[in-house]
């Protein structure tokens, strides 16, 4: 950074490459490792094929994954396509994910001193609801062993999440520690209610205790077509839809679900953030959760929530944001600039192919203050990260 600023990604991806799980998925669950199938759609005939892709009738059509013959993602074909060309346009973009030392070499390069290592396909696998507890636990256990593997090459400038399967809540405190052993320091989970239970089941309850005893923040980060219930998908087919409903009013609804089920106040050391969903509608949600549902409507959560729901954000929660937001500013201004992160999601095909982009816009729209706080002083506290463990 020209300001000489430290760069922390609080939300940078891999992609997860289809040969490892069978590598890293215990024995009894190979079987069930995902495969890369094609699509029942895209074997039909050229003139219906034509008909229902338009100018995309003659791009070949991406495989599926599957797992047991069953997609994981409910993707359009013609979504599907777009994304593959997208992805091909990218083609050298994409090439530093193949290793951890040609990821951790990419982000040097971009300026990026430290980055959150956040999955793609295994949000898809240990989230299904569709999956018994056991399939989602082990895929969950197979990609965090194999994210430590990955970024072991500079762990210092690459920093995973462990995903924590959500099926059987009662599990999740045991995963929790299993990743705590294995020296991860943050853990990612879906904001989704899964198998109908939304954050705030009281089964998650000793998981969080954890998280708020042990420092260990919760990354809350949605992805669109799974195969769990999701704001939009009832709605809409498309990935236009459906991507922009599910990523903001899930990480609505997951914020107001730790507030009016109580985990934050019950867990006040808790720490959360909220990544890929924007930030702009905060301003007005906190108005509307402070105005016209805590004012009014108090005495209905009398023991849950003990206080205005905007002290809850600005004691316990972050938010990363779009670098190319129009209220970005007045947002900041409105919640406080301390509440706001840095969060690239590279290299996913919706977002800059590279940080510098992302890191230029933000410098012509933002105070040196301000930029010093959402790049490093706020994700630093949230993720308990000293000035001493930047990469030299």
């Amino acid at each position: 950074m020209k300001n000489h600023c430290p760069v922390i990604d609080v939300d940078r991806h891999v992609i997860e490459p289809v040969d490892m799980w069978p590598d890293y998925l215990a024995l009894p669950y190979r079987a069930h490792a995902p495969r890369l199938t094609p699509r029942a759609d895209a074997s039909r005939s050229w003139a219906e094929r034509s008909d229902r892709l338009g100018d995309f009738a003659l791009y070949e059509t991406p495989p599926a994954m599957t797992v047991d013959g069953q997609p994981v993602i409910d993707i359009p074909e013609l979504a599907a396509i777009i994304a593959m060309e997208q992805g091909a346009r990218r083609g050298a973009a994409m090439m530093p994910l193949l290793t951890g030392e040609r990821h951790a070499a990419s982000m040097r390069q971009s300026g990026i001193d430290i980055g959150v290592i956040l999955p793609s396909y295994a949000l898809y696998l240990a989230y299904n609801d569709h999956f018994d507890v056991a399939l989602s636990r082990a895929f969950a256990d197979a990609y965090n062993r194999w994210i430590l593997d990955y970024c072991s090459v500079d762990p210092l400038r690459m920093r995973p999440a462990a995903i924590i399967s959500r099926q059987d809540p009662g599990q999740m405190k045991a995963d929790l520690e299993i990743a705590l052993q294995r020296g991860f320091r943050s853990v990612v989970l879906r904001p989704n209610p899964i198998l109908g239970r939304t954050v705030s089941d009281p089964g998650l309850f000793p998981f969080f205790e954890v998280c708020a005893e042990a420092s260990i923040p919760v990354l809350f980060h949605e992805g669109s077509h799974g195969q769990v219930e999701s704001a939009g998908a009832g709605r809409y087919r498309t990935r236009f839809g459906q991507h922009a409903c599910s990523h903001p009013f899930e990480a609505m609804m997951a914020l107001l679900s730790l507030m009016e089920g109580g985990v934050l106040d019950r867990f006040p050391k808790l720490r959360v953030a909220f990544l890929e969903a924007g930030c702009s509608w905060l301003p007005h949600w906190l108005w509307r959760l402070d105005r016209l549902a805590y004012r009014y409507m108090k005495d209905e959560v009398v023991g849950r929530v003990e206080k205005r729901p905007s002290l809850y954000v600005r004691e316990q929660c972050w938010f990363a944001f779009e670098c190319d937001e129009s209220l970005l500013g007045e947002t900041l201004a409105s919640v406080g600039s301390d509440r706001f992160l840095f969060g690239s999601d590279y290299p996913h095909v919706d977002h800059d192919v590279d940080a510098q982009d992302s890191l230029a816009e933000l410098q012509g729209g933002l105070s040196g203050e301000q930029l010093r706080l959402v790049l490093w002083e706020n994700p630093a506290r949230l993720l308990g990260i000293s000035a001493e463990e930047l990469p030299a």
